[in-house]
């Protein structure tokens, strides 16, 4: 780890401190995870920094249950098992601190491009490729009307509908990185389609993220595409 790597690291677990401490005493964020209320209140008013090992274990550990939390706090379901996770997807500082944990938790390398899908994941897809200093693409299920060469993918569900995704050619190279990131995956198949785009453009896939998993079909659905680490935040029934 280089001294910027160690030093972002070390910014991204007291954001996550200052989070958890945002509805508790020193003596409550304490108990929560596990370090002495002095150093947090240390860490989080900025007068030092924790060590990168402390970091580590804040961000990977700490940081995933709490952000985990947060999230699940924050999704509703209705009577027919549709998800509203506007509260999340809206929230661009939430998802700020996601991306380092998404990072340190599944091992994701570093890659060139981060690809969603529009419009939802486009929030998720921003945090990814600030932390990972990367280039942010997104498919449309509509094509621009300026861009002359996309690549498609397009597959029928099962009821009966037929869903096509486009992204301009230009924008992943031949070669390059891929992390495929949405803010939802329940069966599966937006991110199929989102793999399929990066396999025609010859990209190497580095990883399948989500906010949220309904069910397991979409994550294995996923792994029987690609063996890069495929995973979720938080995992519902």
């Amino acid at each position: 780890m280089n001294r910027a790597e160690k030093a972002a690291l070390q910014l991204q677990a007291v954001a996550v401190l200052r989070m958890l401490k945002r509805p508790r005493t020193y003596e409550e964020l304490a108990g929560a995870t596990g370090l002495p209320a002095g150093d947090l209140n240390r860490y989080v008013n900025g007068h030092v920094l924790p060590g990168p090992n402390r970091a580590r274990e804040i961000v990977n550990g700490v940081g995933r249950d709490a952000l985990a939390d947060e999230l699940r706090s924050r999704i509703t379901r209705d009577a027919e098992g549709y998800v509203d996770n506007s509260a999340i997807v809206f929230d661009q500082s939430f998802l700020d601190l996601v991306a380092p944990v998404a990072a340190e938790s599944f091992g994701f390398e570093t890659p060139d491009v981060v690809l969603t899908a529009a419009t939802d994941g486009i929030t998720l897809g921003a945090a990814m490729a600030s932390f990972f200093d990367a280039r942010l693409a997104y498919a449309k299920k509509s094509k621009e009307t300026a861009v002359e060469e996309f690549i498609e993918s397009r597959q029928r569900l099962a009821s009966g509908i037929e869903l096509t995704y486009y992204l301009p050619a230009s924008a992943i190279g031949g070669g390059e990185t891929v992390l495929i990131v949405d803010d939802l995956i329940r069966s599966g198949e937006t991110q199929e389609l989102l793999l399929d785009i990066a396999l025609q453009a010859d990209a190497d896939v580095t990883g399948v993220f989500a906010l949220i998993a309904v069910g397991e079909e979409g994550l294995d659905r996923a792994r029987e595409i690609t063996d890069a680490p495929v995973g979720a935040l938080e995992q519902m029934e």
